[in-house]
């Protein structure tokens, strides 16, 4: 793929998880020669400009002497190596050094054409960065996380590269690829920018489209499962209520659901109404739907921006505030808000699939005889446990805010981890669906020999299939993880 302008976020999949090669056009690299010359000439000026030949964060004042200004790069990346805890998946760096890649190429960030074709060349060699999770406040960029790719683009560090963990120096040598020394701008160009976050909250966003896609189908056949109703899908309530998203769902609900000769068989029972969990699902859900679109567009506006500081111009060096990351933590935690709500509803009807009080399915969808068997009664612990934890977790990380640097940076937003537990409830979200996929497919056996829309029946017998005979109580972990896999990967794609 050549990188330019704009990347979508099929793009950074593709790059990040499935080692799509990737150049520079010839376009972006005319950019970066002409931003890198309005440096040299700036240099020449002799007057101080933030970060090129001054300290950083509080230390603005100290002017640097034109022999030291190569030594300040250096130093910086090594101060700013400070993450801890666990390192970044690879497709989360490698999404990292993708955005950097791109934001550079616009040609604001005064670097050199190599300090790129390097970073592209870590990509395509496979050399991943071994990058901390934790230590990035969101304000002048994810300076921590950043670094340590900084780190690896200097021969520093350790990298992922071939399965294992080495030094950097080495996996560059092997690849025939040499270290940089870099030059004025050039280390603060590389960790001033909200790529971090952004790169988090990209991926969980690819993946909550495809999560919301999966649950739509698992929750219609619970719709059927629980002989629910689907004139609360009707058109003409959703017409006078017209978000997109609760539209969408209504519709997709009645498609999937259409022909359905469980629908057919209760036509006419005494039921006046359904509860929440299946009446509303479109007005949760479209919530929902509104939500993960909304998301999308600031990151895509936050994927397409430049986010150093100082920003290079024809005639000046700006310094400003691009690097602060306040529109992606407030999308991080309404997204991470978002997709806790689709799992409390879901964990909801989970609860109704097992619970004899409301199914009218035999007692936790237990076979055999009961009591001896328990069926799947504490999947529905699970879930409980899961939507728990989500709602810890989407308490707002944006409204925290800490002070750093001598009270210079003195509003940061937290929104790298904003993205990392958006991330979580992701995860988490996506094992309640799982859930809900296993326990509705086995209760529709119940319903047999009457089969659910014509649009599902292909999900349900899969799954089915996954789940396979449930005469007797048996172990079902390695069910769910499979059936989770199925979700993760896409329920509508992989059938």
């Amino acid at each position: 793929m050549i990188i330019d302008k704009e990347l979508s976020l099929n793009d950074i999949v593709r790059i990040a998880r499935d080692y799509e090669k990737v150049e520079i056009s010839k376009n972006a690299l005319s950019r970066i020669e002409k931003s890198r010359k309005h440096v040299e000439k700036f240099l020449g000026r002799g007057k101080p400009i933030y970060g090129i030949n001054t300290g950083f964060g509080a230390l603005d004042k100290i002017k640097i002497s034109h022999d030291e200004i190569d030594e300040l790069q250096e130093n910086l990346i090594k101060s700013h190596s400070v993450g801890v805890g666990e390192p970044f998946s690879e497709d989360i760096v490698r999404s990292m050094i993708l955005l950097r890649i791109n934001s550079i190429s616009k040609g604001y960030s005064g670097v050199r054409k190599e300090i790129v074709l390097t970073l592209v060349d870590m990509l395509n060699h496979e050399i991943t960065p071994i990058v901390p999770s934790q230590g990035s406040v969101g304000a002048s960029g994810d300076l921590a996380p950043l670094a340590h790719i900084a780190l690896s683009l200097i021969g520093k560090g350790k990298v992922f590269y071939k399965g294992e963990k080495v030094p950097s120096k080495e996996a560059l040598a092997k690849e025939g690829l040499s270290p940089i020394t870099l030059k004025a701008k050039e280390g603060l160009a590389l960790i001033n920018g909200t790529q971090a976050m952004t790169a988090i909250l990209s991926l969980v966003i690819y993946d909550a489209k495809k999560l919301f896609e999966s649950a739509l189908i698992t929750a219609s056949m619970s719709i059927d499962a629980l002989k629910g109703s689907t004139t609360p899908f009707d058109p003409r309530i959703h017409k006078i209520r017209p978000h997109k998203g609760q539209i969408y769902v209504a519709q997709k609900l009645l498609e999937y659901l259409e022909d359905s000769q469980i629908r057919n068989a209760h036509l006419y029972c005494s039921k006046v109404q359904d509860a929440y969990s299946l009446r509303a699902i479109p007005q949760v859900f479209g919530a929902v739907k509104d939500t993960i679109d909304y998301v999308e567009k600031v990151v895509l506006t936050e994927i397409h921006s430049v986010t150093d500081n100082p920003l290079i111009f024809e005639d000046d060096a700006l310094s400003g505030g691009n690097f602060h990351g306040e529109p992606i933590a407030l999308t991080a935690d309404f997204l991470g808000i978002a997709l806790s709500e689709l799992a409390n509803i879901t964990e909801r009807r989970i609860d109704r699939l097992v619970n004899p009080l409301v199914s009218g399915l035999p007692p936790f969808l237990a076979k055999g005889k009961v009591g001896l068997n328990s069926g799947m009664m504490l999947w529905q612990y699970t879930a409980a446990s899961l939507v728990s934890e989500n709602k810890v977790l989407a308490h707002p990380s944006s409204v925290d805010s800490i002070p750093t640097s001598a009270y210079q940076e003195d509003h940061v937003s937290m929104g790298t981890y904003g993205a990392r537990k958006a991330q979580t409830i992701l995860e988490n979200s996506t094992k309640v669906v799982a859930i809900e996929a296993m326990t509705s497919a086995h209760a529709l056996h119940f319903l047999e020999p009457l089969q659910t829309g014509k649009k599902i029946i292909k999900y349900v017998r899969k799954l089915q299939k996954i789940i396979g005979d449930m005469e007797k109580d048996k172990y079902l972990g390695d069910i769910l993880q499979g059936i989770y896999n199925l979700i993760r990967s896409g329920l509508r794609e992989e059938s």
